[in-house]
């Protein structure tokens, strides 16, 4: 069945994204989420849940010359994910499959995820948007799968809400993931982050950190330029 979608930019035009009109749209988490996945030129990378594409695409405007490998379980999805990989002139392996299951990946040095990760309230009606939103499985199970191919020393990267930093910090040690990076997200300065960029990596042993975090917004609304940076310049956050 045909699917009403629209053709939106990111990184100020930098990033071509088709997106259903009715269904789960990209806004801030996916790109602030490839700002922070610290990969080189060459160098591989493995989103789950990759949904239109959003985050590979940002991810790959920044750092050109990844091979990238990104898992869908929607088919729906991988085809408009795979279209806004030709549109994007971008060479990438995307999967239909439930990441959780996948057993055959070749070892990577980078995984990133922006996972379902409401458990409560009332799921939207629309089955889209409640697959990609809604808890339906435990964030423990989407780090194992994330950490299973990675390399030693490969990075683990995510962006969660805040209330959730401790439980995904505890499934990534169970997962051999160390060396926990916490980067919080201001909506205001002085105001509590609603979400947060968490990173580990495959080995490592080193100290946690808390990292400096990002302010988004000047009170009247405007990105700060920090913000600016990462939104619209492809800045990293790494």
């Amino acid at each position: 069945m045909s699917r009403d979608l629209s053709e939106d930019a990111l990184l100020d035009g930098r990033v071509k994204l088709l997106q259903p009109r009715d269904g789960f749209r990209a806004a801030l988490d996916p790109v602030l989420l490839a700002a922070f996945v610290p990969a080189r030129k060459g160098e591989s990378v493995l989103e789950l849940g990759c949904g239109t594409g959003a985050a590979f695409l940002c991810l790959a405007a920044r750092v050109p010359g990844l091979s990238i490998l990104a898992v869908d379980r929607d088919p729906a999805l991988v085809d408009i994910a795979q279209r806004n990989a030709g549109l994007n002139l971008l060479p990438a392996e995307i999967r239909a499959a439930d990441a959780r299951e996948l057993r055959d990946l070749p070892p990577m040095h980078h995984a990133f995820a922006n996972p379902p990760y409401w458990a409560g309230g009332t799921p939207s009606p629309l089955a889209e948007r409640r697959q990609a939103a809604h808890e339906d499985a435990p964030l423990s199970d989407w780090v194992q799968a994330m950490a299973r191919p990675l390399r030693h020393k490969g990075t683990l990267s995510l962006v969660l809400p805040a209330a959730r930093f401790a439980e995904a910090a505890g499934a990534l040690r169970q997962a051999g993931c160390g060396a926990v990076r916490l980067l919080p997200l201001w909506p205001r300065a002085g105001t509590p982050a609603k979400r947060v960029l968490i990173q580990a990596r495959r080995g490592g042993l080193g100290p946690d950190e808390v990292l400096p975090g990002l302010v988004l917004h000047e009170a009247d609304g405007r990105y700060t330029p920090a913000a600016q940076a990462v939104l619209r310049d492809a800045g990293a956050l790494t």
